[in-house]
């Protein structure tokens, strides 16, 4: 009879309702139709589906896998990524359990006594005081009816939420492996440029002492020597600033790997490394490849949910209870006919007036679904900006290495030429210094077009959100 009388008021309720909040559509984006590709560039065709893994392996480098086997576990910034993720799990599993009933069972034995003094119930019977036993044994089960959707629209809130941390952990162990795989190319390329001047530091020693002994001869002027131990001080000033150098990028590697600094050495290794080809896709593919582009979705998902949430408040709550029990003054009795007790109800709550609280929850839950949709925007933005940054630099530094290796030979014929010139009295030994600095910095310049290409290589790897080298074969 009770639900037969509940029954039309409930049915009201959910027409009144209907599905508080609005549909979540996901954002369309107008996109170019593909990258401005230049020679060797061509166009991948890579899926969703495809791993993301140890895209560092490309480059060949067993160094460098180590040193990213060593970063993706001890990691404390990948670390911290990973227990958010349980925590949006944890707030998933919560927020989810609103949708089913909630049981309780509750034993209370308890020996009592009842003060004289309270106040009266009805005149003519007055109080007494009593010591008696009390035991209660009852099951309670409570559940909200979810009529506006609110524990729907949170519950998918934190579904959109527990993605998005997905999305941030895979985009954290991007970024973490592109960092470290950055700080140790650039290590590489200075330990090349180290490698140059330590070359170029002992033929100019080898330089001095010939220009010393001509000078005790008289066959050179005080000049020509002075000039040739600047050149040589110079090129040590360089160096020290140069190993300074690769301390840091070295740092920086520890503390990516999760070891301290002062624990943490690599030994030199001049060894020049070519960069991996790079396939790319059309911008349509972009957006399944970056996690970054995925959390920022997600994060509009959820946006877009609680204003599901925070609309619901405009609708009444309901609240469905039941209990069903025993009580008794005598644990013998207990379990008797006579101790049974239940009841049966439903609570409906609704705001009538509370000074505009209900709009401005909405209206705040829009305004952060806004902010939620412009920073999509912009990351897909900066995103497509980051690609074709990355395919325009290293078409250009692969140029620029070819005809910086071409300017090296020139600068080396140049530099014998005139050593020639000047041991056969033909020009100075200013000519000298000039053709000798002209060497030395090209063969920097050749060595540190490799680093750029390498790191080039890198920032393009991160940008397309991971490595599909072998899917686009």
């Amino acid at each position: 009879m009770i639900v037969h009388r509940l029954l039309p008021a409930a049915c009201a309720c959910l027409l009144l309702a209907c599905a508080a909040g609005p549909t979540y559509q996901p954002p369309v984006l107008e996109l170019p139709p593909g990258w401005k590709l230049q020679a060797p560039w061509r166009a991948g065709q890579p899926g969703d589906a495809a791993p993301k893994g140890a895209w560092w392996s490309v480059f060949g480098d067993a160094g460098l896998d180590a040193l990213e086997q060593q970063a993706m576990a001890n990691s404390p910034t990948l670390a911290l990524a990973q227990a958010r993720l349980a925590q949006a799990r944890a707030a998933l599993a919560l927020t989810s359990a609103g949708l089913l009933p909630q049981v309780a069972v509750n034993a209370r034995p308890a020996r009592q006594r009842i003060s004289a003094n309270r106040p009266l119930s009805n005149y003519a019977s007055p109080n007494f005081s009593t010591v008696q036993n009390d035991f209660g044994l009852s099951m309670t089960v409570s559940y909200e009816a979810d009529l506006a959707g609110r524990v729907q629209q949170a519950v998918a809130g934190a579904q959109a939420s527990a993605e998005q941390s997905v999305a941030d952990l895979e985009n954290t162990r991007l970024v973490l492996g592109a960092e470290l795989a950055l700080n140790y190319f650039n290590l590489r390329a200075t330990d090349a440029e180290l490698d140059v001047l330590a070359r170029s530091i002992a033929s100019q020693r080898r330089a001095l002492e010939l220009m010393t002994a001509r000078y005790e001869l008289g066959a050179a002027s005080g000049l020509d020597l002075a000039q040739q131990q600047t050149l040589l001080e110079t090129t040590r000033v360089q160096l020290e600033l140069l190993k300074r150098q690769r301390a840091q990028f070295e740092h920086a590697m520890a503390t990516l790997t999760g070891s301290a600094a002062p624990l943490f050495g690599l030994p030199a290794d001049g060894r020049e490394a070519l960069p991996p080809p790079v396939p790319l896709g059309v911008p349509s593919d972009l957006l399944q490849r970056r996690p970054d582009i995925a959390a920022a979705e997600r994060a509009m998902a959820a946006a877009n949910a609680q204003i599901g949430v925070a609309s619901a408040a405009f609708y009444p709550s309901i609240m469905l209870g039941s209990a069903l029990g025993l009580d008794s003054r005598d644990l013998a009795t207990l379990l008797e006919a006579p101790s049974l007790l239940w009841s049966l109800g439903l609570s409906a709550t609704q705001t009538l007036f509370d000074a505009g609280r209900t709009r401005a929850g909405v209206d705040f839950a829009s305004a952060g679904y806004g902010a939620a949709l412009a920073n999509y925007r912009r990351v897909v933005l900066l995103a497509m900006q980051e690609v074709e940054d990355g395919i325009s630099g290293i078409a250009a530094l692969e140029s620029a290495a070819l005809q910086a290796r071409a300017a090296r030979e020139a600068a080396r014929r140049s530099f014998e030429m005139t050593l020639a010139r000047y041991e056969g009295g033909a020009s100075s030994y200013l000519e000298v210094l000039t053709a000798q600095q002209a060497l030395l910095a090209s063969e920097r310049q050749t060595v540190q077009l490799s680093g750029q290409r390498l790191v080039a290589s890198v920032l393009l790897i991160k940008a397309l959100g991971g490595d599909w080298h072998s899917v686009a074969k």
